[in-house]
């Protein structure tokens, strides 16, 4: 009878101990539908695109997510890309989301300070830091072999004092793991689900944290996106630049981001449809994908057919880089003149461009909820008309 009562004492002690222990928070439900964009952090130079466009296009009130880009990865940590663009630059009155100008008493200036400012205004828009990119993806080799101290500098940049709680989490555009971009990675499979696994442990189950992943199915296969999956909110399929001037279409004019193959494509495997399959094929969740949508064309010229699959002479001349083009620029000098795998192109003299219009985004739209996706992001915020066309089509 003593001995029954002992284990019984000793049980009830237990259990007072664990109710005294304070459980952690369950981790917020991040699975509502996506919008995200992505904001550039040179936009406000030759573009002048700034924060308070954001606002004036109609895009702070549509977005879910606004992802800052980008941050760069150095010597194994994150780091500050442009810091004159992204907190030191006094910002005019006319140039303020408030309408504002910065003086030498403001203590956040540049992008920082005018994001502060519209989350302000729209309290539940989210805002991610995100890091690497086509330029700064050979930094993440180093980071890899440190995942953890790559993480608690992230974390310390993304949480430093003089921009505390502006960003609720973090986005990683490695470009590519264990696979070639602009410099070719051999860190092997697991090396960015590990990185991903660091970062969700440094900043905690609340933060957002999201991985841009490549079009490319062959590149899909070379990561194990599928573990990746597991510690991110969603991944960012970057479903555009299958083709341009210069690229596998064999020199022939091929829509960049078609959603689905059409006759006579270069690759069939190069579609949104394509890509998409293969993350599910791979065992990523349908609920942790988004389609990607460029808000930008690219073109040829010296073309000799009206239809995809004619002979260029090269790329067409583009404001800031050959063969590309804004979608804004685009709709007004090179309309569309065809439909073809569910994106359009433009035939304008010798020039023969490929884009997405608001009606084929609305079908990319409908594509995602077809399948039951997470959402859909923009590359990039600043391609898009005064009026946020293309946006508010993916918004729906």
């Amino acid at each position: 009878m003593r001995i029954r009562s002992a284990v019984l004492a000793l049980l009830l002690l237990a259990l007072a101990a664990c109710q005294a222990t304070p459980r952690p928070a369950p981790a917020p439900d991040h699975r509502s539908s996506v919008l995200a964009g992505y904001y550039t952090e040179w936009a406000g130079y030759g573009r002048g695109y700034r924060v308070a466009d954001v606002e004036a296009t109609g895009a702070a009130r549509r977005l879910t997510h606004l992802l800052y880009a980008f941050g760069k990865v150095d010597g194994g940590e994150c780091g500050v890309g442009d810091a004159w663009a992204a907190y030191q630059k006094p910002i005019a009155a006319m140039d303020s989301v408030d309408g504002a100008a910065d003086d030498a008493d403001t203590p956040l200036r540049g992008n920082f300070g005018q994001l502060r400012k519209l989350k302000a205004t729209y309290p539940d828009l989210k805002i991610l830091w995100s890091f690497g990119g086509w330029t700064w993806s050979s930094g993440f080799t180093e980071a890899a072999r440190d995942p953890e101290r790559f993480a608690r500098s992230c974390r310390a940049l993304v949480e430093d004092p003089r921009w505390a709680g502006l960003f609720d989490g973090i986005d990683v555009d490695w470009e590519y793991p264990n696979a070639c971009g602009l410099t070719c990675d051999t860190s092997g499979r697991e090396a960015l689900p590990r990185m991903l696994t660091a970062l969700r442990a440094a900043f905690g189950a609340g933060a957002v944290v999201t991985a841009a992943v490549p079009g490319d199915v062959t590149k899909l296969r070379a990561t194990d996106y599928r573990a990746a999956a597991g510690q991110v909110d969603w991944l960012s399929a970057m479903t555009y630049d299958y083709f341009g001037a210069g690229s596998a279409s064999g020199g022939r004019t091929a829509p960049h981001s078609p959603l689905s193959a059409y006759p006579g494509i270069p690759r069939t495997t190069s579609t949104t449809e394509s890509t998409v399959n293969e993350l599910l094929a791979l065992g990523v969740p349908a609920s942790k994908v988004l389609v990607g949508v460029g808000f930008y064309g690219r073109g040829w010229t010296g073309v000799n057919g009206a239809t995809p699959g004619g002979t260029a002479t090269g790329p067409a001349p583009g404001t800031y880089e050959k063969g590309m083009e804004d979608y804004k620029v685009l709709v007004a000098r090179c309309p569309p003149t065809g439909t073809i795998g569910g994106t359009a192109y433009a035939v304008c003299g010798s020039q023969w461009w490929s884009y997405d219009t608001p009606s084929t985004v609305r079908g990319k739209l409908a594509y995602a909820k077809s399948q039951k996706l997470r959402g859909m992001f923009a590359w990039e915020l600043s391609g898009d008309s005064r009026d946020g066309a293309l946006l508010a089509a993916a918004a729906g």
